[in-house]
Formats: C-alpha cells, structure tokens, sequence
C-alpha cells in the first residue's frame, strides 16, 4: 500500500479523504495548521475519529506556509502520493482578509509542490474550487473549455494561481498534477462557515437565515462521500504529457498536467435547497432576504463528463439522501 501525505486533514474534506485512504489500507501522513477560521472543536473530533483507525495514521501539527517547518518534519519520510487540500477557505473572508490568502494558498501551495519535487511523488493532487470561473454564463462549466481568467474574490484568484503554479512544475520538472475544481461540498462534519450547516443552525435555534440576493442563486451541492470516491479514482490515473480533450484548454501546454470538476452536475435553486433542508430537520425557515454580498457567483454548474471517461466518475447521492445523512449528523452534534 502506498504512503499518502494529505494537507489539510484536520478539515472537512481531507478528513474524509483521509478516513477513506486509510479503510483502503493506505499510510496517511496528514498535516494541518488547525487555525481557528472556525470553532477547532471540530477539527479536533475530525482528529479524534482519524486516531481511532489504526497506526496507519501519522499527523504533525504544521502550517503549509512555514517552509523550513514542513521540509523538516517530512525530512527522511518517503512519500508516494501528495493530495494537497489545505487553503485558507472562504469567498467572503477573503474580502476582509486578503493576505490570508496569498500566505496559505500561495505559499503554501509553493511549499508543498517543492515538496512534491524533492520526493518525487507519482502524482500531486490539489485542491482548485468552483470559484474559479467568477460570473461566465456559459454553463454548465467546462474545465476543457474556459479559461476561468476572470474571478471575482481572492480566494477564487489563489485557487487559479495554484492551478498555474502546478503547470509550470508540470512542465518544467515533469511532476505529474491533477487539479480539482470542488463545487459546493457538504456532508456530516462539514464546515460552520457554509451553507448547509449555517441554515440548519439558524433552524434549530429559530432564528432567521441570511438569504442573499433574494435567492436567485444555484449552486452545484455535492456530497462529500461523492468529492471523496472522485478523488479516489483519480489517485492512480496518471496525468499523460499530452493535451487530453475535455481535460484542458488546447494552449496549455505539453505538460503531465490536467484540471476536472468534481460536481454532482445537478444545480440547486437555492430556495429548493432551503426547503429540503426544512423537510429533513422538520422545522419551518425564517427568511431574511438580502442583497447579493461581493464576490458571490449567481451560478455554479459542473460538467463532470471529462472525469467520468478517465474515471467512470458519476455523483451518485441525491440533493434529498445526503441533507438526511448531513442532518441526522447535525442533529447528534448539536444534541438537538
């Protein structure tokens, strides 16, 4: 089995990337700043379950951007595969905080692909988002087709930077790199800071939900368990030096180097999703319906086609089965 570092591990994604690498027998090596965006009781619990699947987990308490720190402790320790998912995260915060962003996202995305390079890993995945294509309306989006070069927030400019950054490592050192646009990810153990767990909070405690642009607004929601076997399968499939139709823009160069969307390809009004929700937790939404905030997108639609031809990639959880899973989780950790 094969010894995977995974950034990020103590957040919502990379703790269920993690779980599933190691339930497939794989050393997980996971890292992760554990800063305090949001409550670090939950990542701490992300942590706790991750002990409790065996010694093949190992995990450093370490902040990507820190170079000196990570070359350190990784000093000696071989590793196989590199599945980047730490960021600093958030469209909006991004906006107050700018330089959050150029330090987590920029030079730690640096780090670690120097890191990539001095292990000589078979391939480095990392993690890209959505946000990337700002306001195109051309949809669903298509990685194979858009440049993504007008983003709207700082967050979505460091995720295109990184995509960039990866490239040149591509071509200039041949390091094998897949890139992994994430459309609105949400499951149990998720994040406090989006959607899913804010309007199921604001449900329980009957208070209003903060609606922004009056509602008018899809996005592609996608399980984690979906996020989670995408990745999985593109563990293995090497990214070949030579421009893949449907995988990236035809000037991207003679590079092992590729960009996907992992989407469930099925957006979501948001007023639907708010109603499910509703059914799910049994509990009638107060609204309190606002403006659109900057640096939010109306739509976001993922053509996933690419992914399922390398990969038989196909989003198999409904809008409606995963808000039940994510609610009875919800539920249990709120003691409600």
């Amino acid at each position: 089995m094969a010894t995977i570092l995974v950034t990020g591990a103590a957040g919502f994604i990379g703790y269920h990337t993690s779980a599933a690498l190691l339930a497939c027998g794989h050393k997980v090596i996971g890292i992760d700043n554990i800063n305090d965006y949001y409550d670090i009781s939950l990542k701490h619990e992300r942590l706790s379950k991750l002990s409790n699947m065996g010694d093949s987990w190992v995990f450093h308490k370490v902040c990507i951007s820190d170079r000196e720190a990570v070359f350190s402790l990784l000093a000696g320790e071989p590793v196989d595969y590199i599945i980047h998912l730490a960021a600093q995260a958030g469209v909006r915060y991004s906006i107050e905080a700018p330089q959050a962003y150029i330090d987590a996202n920029i030079t730690g995305t640096m780090t670690m692909l120097d890191v990539a390079r001095e292990k000589k890993v078979k391939h480095f995945l990392f993690a890209s988002s959505s946000s990337v294509y700002g306001e195109e309306s051309d949809v669903p989006f298509n990685a194979g087709v858009s440049l993504a070069a007008h983003p709207i927030s700082m967050y979505a400019a460091t995720k295109r930077s990184n995509e960039m950054m990866a490239h040149v490592y591509a071509h200039l050192h041949g390091l094998p790199c897949t890139g992994l646009r994430f459309f609105t990810v949400y499951g149990p153990l998720g994040r406090p800071d989006m959607a899913p767990m804010k309007f199921a909070k604001a449900l329980l405690d009957g208070e209003p939900i903060d609606v922004y642009n009056h509602g008018e607004q899809y996005r592609d929601f996608t399980y984690v368990g979906d996020i989670v076997e995408g990745i999985l399968g593109l563990l293995d499939a090497m990214p070949e030096p030579l421009n893949q139709e449907g995988c990236l823009p035809p000037d991207r160069g003679n590079a092992p180097y590729r960009v996907f969307n992992i989407g469930a390809q099925n957006p979501v009004h948001l007023m639907d999703f708010i109603r499910t929700l509703e059914r799910t937790l049994g509990v009638k939404a107060k609204l309190n319906m606002l403006a659109a905030q900057p640096g939010d997108v109306p739509y976001t639609g993922a053509d996933v086609s690419p992914l399922n031809t390398l990969t038989g990639y196909t989003p198999k959880t409904s809008l409606q089965e995963g808000l039940a899973r994510f609610g009875e989780w919800y539920r249990s950790y709120r003691g409600k």
